[in-house]
């Protein structure tokens, strides 16, 4: 059995790797995963995520404190064990922390790639973290960004972002919600429980990834946003039950879930959502034990 860090695992498993490892999965839907459990620790939460398919056994163990911050730690750390699919001994432990935010930004650009439009090049991140950065390198892989805008709290993280970008090229400035207004692409990369942007804004055309709440009680977008929306989620069920971006605005009696208008392993396999360059689109990912499963698994191969 063998360990695998952040770096090796950035080198086995380059963005548009981990990217063909999930539209993989998504179109032959081989995985199963139950819900996530949630555990309360005194120190915050755990979460187990397991999973099983042609790639193997695996569960992700995650712990969610909520001090650490201060402390100058990550909120999320995790780690994940592989085991093989037919005789299921250990076949690897992969950092998870890393392994998280590869799966969930290659995540959100398969779904970015099948449904923003092909010349989107103005990008809005809200967050400065581990996700927004992630969410950067893949926004790139996929569509030709030339203006990132980030929209942070933390003003120094804001600007390490910023510099990111500029280091790729890039015409970059911290800026403010009111930036969505000229977004080709939004990313929600925060721990926000409350919505991050007033959806009036949105322009016509643009497209959303809300990645950051999985609880049915939080939310990164409001109402409006998903209301004019065409909404794609990861799948229905886990959608109705953890992603609150949408449960919220069912409970408002704004929509129905028959609002999505198609699940991720639905859009891989050809479903066409975007209609015209006018609409709006929304992906709600809320991460799912088979994403973690298929880049570990890749990782390994």
């Amino acid at each position: 059995m063998r360990w695998i860090d952040a770096e090796e695992l950035a080198r086995r498993v380059p963005i548009a790797a981990a990217i063909e490892a999930l539209e993989r999965a998504f179109g032959t839907a081989g995985a199963t995963a139950p819900l996530r459990t949630s555990v309360s620790t005194p120190a915050g939460t755990l979460l187990l995520m397991p999973a099983a398919g042609s790639g193997g056994v695996g569960v992700k163990l995650v712990t969610l404190t909520p001090d650490n911050p201060a402390r100058g730690r990550p909120l999320v750390q995790a780690v994940y064990a592989l085991f093989d699919p037919t005789t299921q001994e250990p076949r690897a432990l992969v950092d998870g922390t890393a392994l998280t935010a590869l799966r969930t930004s290659a995540v959100s650009a398969l779904a970015t790639r099948l449904l923003a439009r092909p010349d989107a090049e103005r990008l809005v991140l809200f967050g400065a973290g581990v996700q927004a950065t992630a969410h950067l390198a893949s926004m790139c892989a996929v569509r030709p960004i030339r203006e990132v805008v980030v929209v942070s709290r933390g003003s120094q993280r804001a600007r390490e972002l910023v510099e990111r970008a500029r280091d790729r090229g890039l015409r970059a400035r911290p800026g403010t919600a009111h930036d969505v207004a000229e977004a080709d692409i939004v990313c929600t990369c925060t721990t926000a429980r409350t919505p991050l942007f007033d959806g009036r804004l949105l322009p016509p055309g643009s497209h959303v990834n809300a990645i950051g709440a999985y609880e049915p009680d939080a939310r990164e977008v409001d109402t409006e946003t998903v209301r004019r929306a065409r909404v794609v989620v990861e799948t229905r069920e886990v959608a109705m039950a953890e992603a609150g971006d949408l449960a919220l605005a069912v409970a408002e009696g704004a929509i129905g879930w028959d609002h999505v208008v198609a699940d991720l392993g639905e859009l891989v396999r050809g479903a066409v959502v975007r209609q015209g360059p006018e609409d709006r689109t929304l992906f709600v990912s809320v991460g799912l034990a088979v994403e973690d499963l298929a880049v570990a698994a890749a990782a390994v191969e």
